[in-house]
């Protein structure tokens, strides 16, 4: 017996001494973020400038694949989760993105369509081949629909808009990123897709992206698409045109950094902050739209009680 309780003992002060050794070499000034991979670009750049004014802290994004990382500290997601989830998590939404349905350049859709442009029931009609929407009965020129395979926050919420689940998009189904789309398209004159304004332009010059057509939608909901509405040369003036809340066929979501309510990474929590107070100068660049001011105080103020807690 007492043999059993001294290798019982030595045990615990082993495992006491593993932990201790952990905690000590674990470095608090790490973080790991993970998420929607069309937000990178834009995490990168506040990742950059919260280093420049903190640069002890070592914040890194470990690239989503199939599933998230083992481990990490925030998480980047573009739809809403379950409540299940969202009760285990604290969030900020940073942002808003618009989808937008595009072409290959060459394709003589993006040709008529330049023209015509898409309503609800073209909507309807071209991506979810729904038999008891109103038909366009012109609508025989021919297209190829790509869409994602996994789920995922920009075809969870196209297709909600529009009433549907993801499953009900119809088309070609690929695995990958949402740029993966943008490289099937350009390799298809007969592709049509949807996508964020951040893939669809190019965010230098601020003009379409090379081999993409935007399609132009009924914004205002009047049966018909207007010269104004036809403009989509400049990406500037597109977020400026979906800004307004009283659009119509434009699916808007937000863009949430959440993170575990709990995880005791303080630096973690300090750039949570920092985001929350420093975002929003940088949305327009990147091809995103402000969230709700009001909504954003409030999960600050969450937030920074969540974070004052050790």
């Amino acid at each position: 017996m007492r043999s059993i309780k001294t290798l019982l003992v030595a045990t615990g002060l082993s495992l006491a001494i593993s932990q201790s050794g952990f905690s000590q070499t674990a470095d608090p000034n790490e973080v790991v973020i993970t998420g929607v991979r069309f937000a990178y670009p834009l995490v990168e750049k506040w990742i950059g400038e919260y280093k420049a004014a903190n640069p002890q802290a070592q914040i890194r994004i470990e690239t989503r694949t199939v599933t998230d990382p083992q481990k990490y500290d925030l998480l980047i997601e573009a739809y809403e989760q379950e409540k299940e989830v969202r009760e285990t998590r604290e969030y900020i939404s940073v942002a808003r993105y618009a989808l937008l349905p595009i072409a290959n350049a060459k394709s003589a859709f993006a040709k008529e369509y330049a023209e015509k442009g898409l309503n609800e029931k073209t909507y309807k009609q071209i991506f979810f081949h729904d038999i008891y929407a109103e038909k366009d009965k012109t609508l025989d020129t021919p297209y190829t629909i790509y869409t994602r395979l996994q789920k995922a926050g920009a075809p969870i919420t196209f297709a909600k808009y529009f009433g549907y689940e993801q499953k009900d998009i119809k088309g070609k189904t690929i695995a990958g990123a949402d740029e993966h789309l943008i490289k099937a398209l350009l390799k298809d004159e007969t592709g049509i897709t949807y996508t964020i304004p951040g893939l669809a332009f190019d965010l230098k010059t601020r003009k379409p992206t090379e081999g993409i057509a935007l399609i132009p939608v009924d914004l205002d909901g009047n049966g018909r698409v207007s010269k104004e509405e036809k403009s989509l040369e400049n990406l500037d003036q597109v977020l400026a045109s979906v800004e307004n809340e009283k659009i119509k066929n434009v699916p808007v979501e937000y863009i949430h950094l959440s993170i575990d309510k709990h995880n005791s990474n303080p630096e973690a929590k300090k750039f949570l902050l920092w985001v929350a107070e420093n975002a929003q100068k940088d949305l327009q660049q990147f091809g995103y739209l402000k969230p709700d001011p009001k909504r954003l105080q409030d999960e600050k103020q969450k937030i920074e009680r969540f974070a004052a807690v050790k």
